[in-house]
């Protein structure tokens, strides 16, 4: 996982290098046009999740994370992130007692499945208008624990380990962002669940998920 992780964020910080070192040329914008952005962010995060052909009830959670920004263009620019964040699913469980008059139904167990994540999205981002931008790019999840949950006691516990789930999860998003002023935008992306989280020959499970939220930009 460590070197997974290291070699991401080294991809992330040598492509903002070299398009900064590409800003260099005085040929391009003027500087204040192309400067490095930083910021931080957070919001809403709505997760679905699929085993086969059985569809999961969604996860809410919040992210909370930093942004880097570095135009190439007045049109195009690079962003990494960093957030920190949850995802997963909710599958409600029957409870049934086999007795003398037949089957009897006890309520529901609910399995609340979490992938708690540090996610490193890189995007390419279009500017229509100054304040308007679209975004495409690739979500890279990091496993930092990997649970599943129920309010009951389930075979001497409450809490279980989800086995079979790759340490490294990707996600390909689009998104848009809205800029309020020079500092506070808002945003919103959907990552995709093209790919499956589970390890080998393991039964396909995908988990695809919203995010929505708010962020400030330093100057």
């Amino acid at each position: 996982m460590k070197k997974n992780f290291l070699f991401v964020l080294s991809l992330v910080f040598s492509t903002i290098a070299n398009a900064q070192e590409a800003q260099e040329n005085p040929k391009q914008e003027s500087s204040s046009e192309t400067k490095m952005s930083f910021g931080v962010k957070g919001g809403y995060s709505l997760s679905s999740m699929k085993f086969l052909d059985e569809k999961f009830n969604s996860k809410s959670y919040f992210y909370a994370g930093i942004v880097a920004e570095q135009p190439i263009t007045s049109k195009f620019s690079i962003q990494a992130e960093a957030l920190y964040t949850q995802i997963g699913g909710k599958q409600d469980f029957p409870v049934v007692d086999f007795t003398d008059m037949g089957v009897i139904e006890r309520g529901n167990i609910q399995f609340d499945y979490q992938l708690t994540q540090i996610q490193i999205p890189v995007s390419a981002k279009y500017y229509f208008i100054p304040n308007l931008s679209a975004s495409a790019g690739m979500n890279f999840g990091f496993n930092l624990s990997e649970k599943v949950k129920t309010e009951q006691v389930v075979n001497g516990s409450t809490s279980h380990n989800y086995e079979n789930v790759k340490t490294l999860n990707l996600f390909p998003f689009l998104g848009a962002e809205y800029k309020i002023n020079d500092n506070f935008f808002v945003d919103a992306r959907y990552n995709f669940n093209f790919f499956t989280i589970n390890k080998g020959e393991s039964l396909d499970t995908k988990i695809g998920f919203l995010q929505a939220g708010v962020g400030y930009k330093f100057k």
